[in-house]
């Protein structure tokens, strides 16, 4: 966007600020505190992250958005698609509005599995009914918090809604960062969303790559790379390095801050990193290891790399359907043993048809982020704004 001439400021959580000020941009960040609701049951990750993350702070972040946008001239709003305060503060300040969804589409789609059912695409009348009621009870689960997403736009003085869907509705567009050959086509998309591919940029933790290997070329490489968070994986990474270290190859693990070396035991053909740049190691591996975290894959699709992924939750589940459904990798458990993991492993450096489909959405995906139409979407949203 700055390098079309535009101006760019960020409104975040106060750990972005140094990130985002060296890159030279304005910041501001959250100043009230949101009001978190007594209806989330904490037993249920996805109840829970309703009430901290989507719709308990939304009057909060809205009040706060409002602000930022009438303290200097705005003429659009993009955000993330969890930030739904944002999107209210844009209403009511009547200003073009743009949600970002940086994985699977948090809205429903009609035809599509919503985000966290891990079903494949429908192919059968069977299919399709499990997947709608999927979708229903992912609706039900939202329309739950509708009475809290009413006291955020009447906050705004802005009209109740009705429904869940018309907080992704209204704004001008929904944009999905993924591609649209990886994801399942939904049966129609509604008037304002649109697939943009993926966005990747470069993280700015990561060290500089030395490459470690012991071998030439001809012996396989692999990337492993659980999440970034915490998520428990460090018995599934220890058991990934030990199938590893049975197979003639070499590897990689990048660590990143939630799990530490001195906890693991690595062979002598597995180097234990704490971070490395993935687009440097991928050019130079055969395969990908991984919990299934949409950023990760599909960098890994960007090099052509098939990729073996161990879903722990989230949107991984779904990302790794996807994975099996386009035959570019292969799935197991996190739970899997360690001649599981080593089977699939060999499978991916010894059956071609994987390397074959990798390449393959390597040139797609290619052609669908060459457009910049991220930047292009906002640029129509802004013009019609003020046509408008």
């Amino acid at each position: 966007m700055r390098a079309k001439g535009h101006g760019v400021r960020f409104i975040a959580r106060a750990d972005a600020r140094a990130e985002v000020e060296a890159a030279g941009f304005h910041f501001a960040t959250w100043q009230r505190t949101p009001q978190i609701s007594p209806i989330a049951r904490t037993s249920d990750p996805f109840q829970y992250a309703c009430d901290h993350l989507l719709f308990g702070p939304a009057a909060a972040q809205s009040a706060d958005v409002r602000d930022e946008i009438r303290r200097a001239a705005t003429d659009g709003v993009l955000t993330d698609t969890a930030l739904f305060g944002a999107v209210l503060a844009a209403e009511a300040e009547r200003v073009p509005c743009a949600l970002l969804s940086p994985t699977i589409s948090l809205r429903p789609l009609p035809g599509q599995p919503p985000i966290g059912s891990c079903l494949p695409a429908p192919r059968t009348p069977e299919d399709r009914v499990a997947v709608e009621a999927a979708s229903s009870r992912f609706v039900a689960v939202l329309n739950e918090w509708l009475p809290t997403l009413n006291e955020a736009r009447a906050s705004l003085q802005l009209d109740p809604s009705s429904h869940i869907l018309e907080l992704f509705d209204r704004p001008a567009r929904f944009l999905i960062a993924i591609s649209a050959a990886f994801d399942f086509a939904p049966d129609f998309l509604p008037r304002n969303v649109r697939y943009i591919g993926p966005l990747l940029d470069s993280s700015d933790w990561s060290k500089p790559w030395i490459s470690p290997w012991p071998h030439g070329p001809d012996r396989p490489r692999a990337l492993i790379s659980f999440s970034t968070t915490n998520q428990d994986q460090t018995d599934a990474l220890q058991r990934t390095i030990n199938a590893v270290g049975s197979i003639e190859m070499d590897a990689v693990v990048t660590l990143g801050p939630a799990v530490a070396e001195t906890i693991l035991h690595a062979p002598d053909n597995v180097r234990l990193l704490a971070s490395a740049p993935h687009d440097a190691v991928m050019k130079q591996v055969s395969l990908v290891v991984t919990h299934g975290g949409h950023g990760t894959v599909s960098r890994s699709l960007m090099h052509g790399r098939p990729v073996l992924v161990m879903p722990f939750g989230r949107d991984q589940g779904d990302i790794a359907a996807r994975v099996e459904a386009r035959g570019l990798g292969l799935i197991l458990p996190p739970t899997a043993a360690e001649t599981e993991i080593a089977a699939a492993i060999t499978r991916l450096i010894r059956e071609p048809q994987f390397l074959i489909a990798a390449r393959q959405f390597k040139d797609i995906m290619a052609a669908e982020v060459s457009g910049a139409p991220l930047v292009r979407e906002l640029e129509e949203i802004v013009r019609a704004g003020a046509d408008a």
